[in-house]
């Protein structure tokens, strides 16, 4: 018969296990990770995304900026789903993710079927490619098995963790290789500016700027000017297609006529990147197929080593 003192090693040695447990997110991600335990979740995922962005198509790319701004953040854990808890801050409050929207689209997923099986960042990962489908553009299969964190980032961290629509070529560069992601699957990535809207505050150091023909076409400058005086104050990235996702973004870079500084830096500085740029604005196949990588590679991004994870039943609060 076991002491108790034994006993009390036994527990405490199961308890370090399954901590331990928790706190791991090393799990190889598998398109084929719900086959059994929730079979028809990217069905209804697909479902509740068609219809939201039916009533509202401003909901697609929506969705997509939330898959950005989690992943680039600790990785793609949903920590971006979270409000504000007594021992962690919100990522929501933070300035670059002040205009984010789309919760209400997770959260609709995320009822519908399987809360306690499948994860937040699982259901933004699915959200965001069925969003870029319904846009028109391409589809991928979807690695799955990602975990929820139960802390959020701090604010310090997200801020300075986000690319910001003023960084040039360099700082881009630096920002999506600390993901693990080359200059090849940032440009690709950059097309998620083919669709949505940008507020002023972001562009208006661009389309104000006086002397700078060369870097901006005049015309386009004025164009954006007029958006920036009007109710909203806002502007589309394309103003030709702004709700399909199609290569039109590369097509606009090389006119001069990215709405971003962070955009148009992509072109005009010569050499490869130049060459990727004038190569997706023709190609729209070879575009397709290096966004669709791109964004699986992004997708697979874990949280920090020790950072506790779980699958949360509601989005925005941890587990209790």
């Amino acid at each position: 018969m076991a002491s108790s003192g034994s006993a009390s090693w036994v527990t405490l040695a199961l308890l370090l296990f399954i901590t331990l447990a928790a706190t791991a997110n090393g799990d190889e991600l598998s398109t084929s990770y719900y086959e059994k335990t929730c079979p028809n979740v990217q069905h209804v995922v697909r479902s509740v995304m068609a219809s939201s962005v039916a009533a509202q198509p401003r909901m697609a790319p929506a969705v997509l900026r939330l898959f950005f701004h989690d992943c680039f953040i600790n990785g793609c854990d949903a920590s971006v789903l979270l409000d504000t808890a007594p021992f962690s801050a919100s990522e929501k409050d933070v300035e670059p993710n002040a205009s984010l929207t789309g919760y209400t689209v997770i959260d609709d997923i995320k009822s519908h079927y399987c809360p306690a099986t499948v994860s937040c960042a699982d259901v933004i990962a699915l959200a965001s490619r069925d969003a870029i489908a319904l846009l028109g553009g391409p589809t991928w299969s979807v690695p799955l098995g990602r975990k929820d964190s139960r802390f959020a980032a701090n604010p310090e961290s997200t801020e300075k963790g986000l690319p910001s629509p003023h960084d040039i070529l360099g700082e881009l560069v630096t920002m999506f290789s600390r993901l693990n992601l080359d200059a090849r699957d940032m440009t690709a990535l950059s097309d998620a500016h083919t669709v949505g809207m940008a507020d002023c505050m972001h562009y208006s150091d661009r389309v104000y700027s006086t002397d700078r023909d060369e870097e901006i076409d005049p015309s386009f400058a004025q164009t954006m000017q007029l958006m920036c005086q009007g109710p909203s104050g806002k502007a589309p990235f394309d103003v030709q297609t702004p709700m399909r996702f199609d290569n039109a973004y590369y097509r606009n870079l090389i006119a001069r006529r990215g709405l971003l500084t962070s955009d148009q830096t992509l072109y005009g500085g010569g050499g490869l990147q130049d060459n990727l740029v004038e190569m997706y604005s023709t190609d729209g196949e070879a575009f397709a197929r290096d966004f669709a990588k791109a964004m699986v590679k992004m997708g697979n991004v874990p949280p920090p080593m020790g950072m506790p994870v779980e699958v949360r039943l509601k989005c925005s609060t941890a587990n209790y």
